[in-house]
């Protein structure tokens, strides 16, 4: 056994120079200068391509996907009492999305229609009035007339001695009457006409006419429709009962064909950028897809401009921030992915147009 085992260790002993062989001369003469001057050499090659490369594009990812979304409200008051779409319904322009009570708006319709019919009749009553004072003057004229030919006798009468004094007195008073009632006459005519618009547009009407106008144009509102064409969103809490208030967003239609990219670039790239430039889009969702796009304007002020309060640096306590300018980007054609609102993205823009 200690034979045995004397020849093994003797055999790892004799065997042990051959693991650690050391390297060839030659080899080692050559990978130092390798290393000095190739690998340097690299790296100044891809730093110069680097260069090169970036100041023809430039990039962020403080880019999302925006659509144009209006918040549906209703232009009257009410309660309401049919639904007719739900959350990623696709809706055409005019179609119909929810119904208010058109109950109270029937009323008041039927209301101004019969204030229009009042102010029409009283129109027409006016009119035959002034019509009416014409034959009064008429009338009045005729009787002046006689009263004067009376009182013309009369007064041939006096002078030969065949009537009294009282009877002639009596003549003249007839006929200053007469003459009272036709300036009364022509006064009520003079009201008449007034009472009347030139061309028949009388104010009353005008005024009953607007009122039916505006009460079948709210009666028309309690049918809420789609602005224009999109996809229904925050339609959850639209339910049947629920009170409809003017001017308060009901849902939400979101136009998916008209979808765009806004990116933040740091101001000393925007100098560079001109409308119609080529772009590309990279969404997060779609991981290793690009869509071509180019710039179609650039925003007219830093962000920080148009936020809700300005930063104000007239005290002298001033830090320089690189500002961001949004530009719009818009895609080539229709993308064949889905955009959604909101969707992160890098924005790449090349500057040889």
């Amino acid at each position: 056994m200690n034979k045995m085992s004397t020849e093994r260790l003797t055999g790892q002993k004799a065997e042990a120079p051959e693991l650690d062989e050391a390297p060839r001369p030659g080899l080692k003469r050559y990978l130092r200068p390798l290393m000095l001057f190739v690998v340097p050499a690299l790296i100044v090659i891809g730093l110069g391509y680097y260069w090169l490369a970036s100041g023809g594009s430039v990039s962020t990812d403080d880019a999302q996907v925006k659509q144009d979304i209006v918040s549906v409200s209703p232009q009257v008051n009410g309660q309401v009492v049919e639904v007719l779409v739900r959350n990623g319904a696709q809706v055409k322009r005019g179609q119909l999305l929810f119904r208010i009570d058109p109950q109270p708006y029937r009323v008041a319709l039927e209301q101004a229609e019969a204030q229009l019919a009042t102010a029409r009749l009283q129109t027409s009553q006016l009119k035959t009035q002034a019509a009416g004072t014409g034959a009064d003057i008429i009338g009045e004229q005729a009787n002046l007339s006689i009263k004067r030919n009376a009182l013309g006798r009369q007064a041939a009468l006096l002078k030969k001695g065949f009537t009294t004094r009282a009877d002639y007195e009596d003549a003249l008073n007839e006929v200053r009457t007469a003459e009272q009632d036709l300036a009364d006459a022509h006064a009520r005519s003079a009201n008449a006409s007034a009472a009347i618009a030139p061309g028949g547009n009388q104010p009353q009407i005008a005024q009953a006419q607007a009122a039916v106008d505006k009460a079948r144009l709210d009666l028309s509102r309690t049918d809420v429709r789609a602005p224009m064409d999109g996809v229904i969103e925050n339609a959850d809490n639209l339910q049947v009962g629920q009170m409809a208030v003017t001017g308060v967003g009901m849902v939400s239609l979101v136009h998916s064909m008209n979808a765009w990219v806004e990116a933040n670039f740091k101001e000393k790239d925007v100098g560079k950028m001109v409308p119609g430039q080529r772009a590309t889009i990279k969404v997060d969702a779609y991981s290793g897809e690009k869509f071509a796009a180019h710039i179609q304007s650039i925003g007219a002020g830093t962000g920080s401009e148009f936020s809700l309060l300005p930063a104000q640096n007239a005290n002298g306590n001033w830090v320089k921030v690189v500002q961001r300018v949004p530009v719009r980007i818009v895609f080539d054609g229709h993308p064949d992915k889905a955009m959604i609102a909101g969707l992160s993205t890098t924005a790449t823009v090349y500057f040889d147009k």
